[in-house]
């Protein structure tokens, strides 16, 4: 069965996520574009780009998806205790587009190059304008001007976080910023973040394999809850990483 291609219109359907014989589990379509209207359109489907440099637009829903409860992030006591001795703070949609372009930069374990393509990042950015693409920011200390040590950032439809990318440029940085945003919304009353793929980091900070059939049942009800696109920044405040460790 050939791959299906997105017709031009940003609102044209999606294919039903299924395995397509022959291809990468979770693999749906290629092409398209990464206007606004696509890629809100795409998540709330549970389906997300990511491609390579040099390849079309591709669209996957994996099966299973890695999900996390707010509520169930887990940070080592190790971690904690170096946490309760730490300035660190987090803030959020402080620096979207710093976080971003630090993702892209950012190593990977068995990995060349990245899929957050300049492309990709302007696509978000636009997200981040429009009031749907977040990042939560943890600073070495409380100033003003103090070095970012770690980021995530992602896409918010309705009371569902979309997970996308962290990046730590100290250690712990992306599990903190990790579980900043987890504390915040487990107190806004949202009950999962999205992590897309598993791979053994998500894993050891309590990500939960789910089948993609029980993921995208729970979607609609999450995604069509009563949104308020716009900033963080004012809402989330600033939160002392310290607060976290217990």
């Amino acid at each position: 069965m050939p791959l299906p291609r997105l017709d031009d219109d940003p609102d044209a359907p999606f294919p039903q996520p299924a395995a397509v014989p022959g291809l990468p589990d979770g693999l749906l379509a290629y092409g398209g574009d990464l206007s606004p209207a696509r890629l809100l359109n795409a998540y709330r489907r549970g389906i997300f780009p990511w491609y390579s440099p040099g390849q079309p637009i591709l669209w996957w829903s994996p099966d299973p998806r890695m999900v996390f409860a707010t509520d169930g992030v887990g940070l080592s006591r190790r971690f904690r205790r170096s946490l309760r001795r730490l300035p660190w703070v987090a803030r959020a949609d402080t620096a979207f587009a710093r976080v971003i372009a630090r993702c892209a930069a950012a190593p990977r374990p068995g990995q060349r190059g990245t899929w957050i393509t300049p492309e990709m990042q302007a696509a978000y950015v636009r997200l981040h304008a429009l009031g749907h693409a977040h990042s939560v920011e943890v600073l070495a200390g409380p100033e003003p001007d103090a070095p970012l040590v770690g980021g995530i950032y992602g896409v918010a439809v309705g009371r569902m976080f979309f997970g996308e990318s962290m990046f730590s440029d100290a250690s712990g940085g992306s599990k903190a910023a990790l579980a900043a945003l987890a504390a915040w919304l487990q107190g806004q009353g949202w009950p999962l973040i999205d992590g897309q793929l598993e791979n053994p980091h998500l894993v050891s900070l309590g990500g939960l394999r789910v089948p993609r059939e029980r993921f995208l049942a729970q979607l609609p009800a999450l995604v069509d809850a009563p949104g308020s696109p716009g900033p963080w920044t004012g809402a989330f405040g600033t939160l002392a990483l310290r607060d976290l460790a217990g």
